[in-house]
């Protein structure tokens, strides 16, 4: 299964305001772990850089100014996300900077059902507890000491080791799921769900080690558990 694990840096804090995007970082996952494959873009927001945004990514229009703009980025993102679920933190900032820049160039909006918001899955989970970014990686151990800014690929390389976390750990198939009633440990219709491999695992016997387990196992006579009847 592929996600995308995506955030985005910007001029401020509303694109109703004249705020615009200035970074896009994007990191595919497959079955929740990363493949290797990202996409990051610094973008020429076509404004100024206010100062408290600066504060917080370090991005400054002079740095911005050479930058490509979004018409002459926007194909090659959607052609790297397609319509493969986004993996966000506050999902409804970063997808309503994307649409508006969308809306300019003419193309069709993200659905916000195309994103899972990981802020909504943490509030979740801890309820009352701070669920920043950074107060996720400390609960969960993730290492961000190189965090000293913002910066949109860096922040999806982090959100990508929290959404593992998030969702179960190293192996999410092996959590148990709560029902609708808060009941934990069971699915639908009362049933835990369990990991199930694609295939099995190769034998680690070697042939001398199944020879010398087949003989001793005869010699144990045909009333054995250990014998096909």
């Amino acid at each position: 299964m592929r996600e995308i694990v995506l955030d985005t840096e910007t001029t401020g804090i509303s694109p109703n305001e004249g705020h615009r995007l200035c970074e896009i970082g994007c990191v595919e996952l497959d079955n929740h772990m990363p493949t290797g494959r990202t996409f990051h873009v610094y973008v020429n927001p076509e404004r100024d850089m206010p100062e408290g945004a600066f504060r917080v990514h370090g991005l400054s229009e002079e740095f911005l100014r050479d930058k490509q703009k979004f018409a002459e980025i926007v194909d090659d993102f959607l052609e790297f996300i397609t319509d493969t679920p986004l993996i966000i933190h506050n999902a409804s900032f970063d997808m309503g900077f994307l649409n508006a820049e969308l809306k300019r160039t003419g193309k069709k909006n993200l659905p916000l059902s195309q994103a899972i918001d990981t802020l909504a899955i943490a509030r979740r989970k801890f309820p009352g507890a701070q669920n920043s970014l950074d107060a996720l990686c400390r609960r969960f151990n993730v290492d961000n000491s190189n965090r000293v800014k913002h910066g949109a690929l860096l922040d999806s390389e982090l959100l990508a080791e929290v959404y593992l976390e998030l969702i179960g750990g190293r192996e999410p198939g092996l959590g148990l799921a709560a029902d609708a009633s808060g009941a934990g440990g069971k699915g639908r219709a009362g049933q835990v769900r369990r990991a199930q491999r694609d295939k099995p695992l190769s034998s680690l016997l070697t042939e001398e080690e199944r020879d010398a387990h087949a003989a001793f196992i005869a010699t144990l006579g045909d009333d054995t558990l250990w014998v096909d009847n």
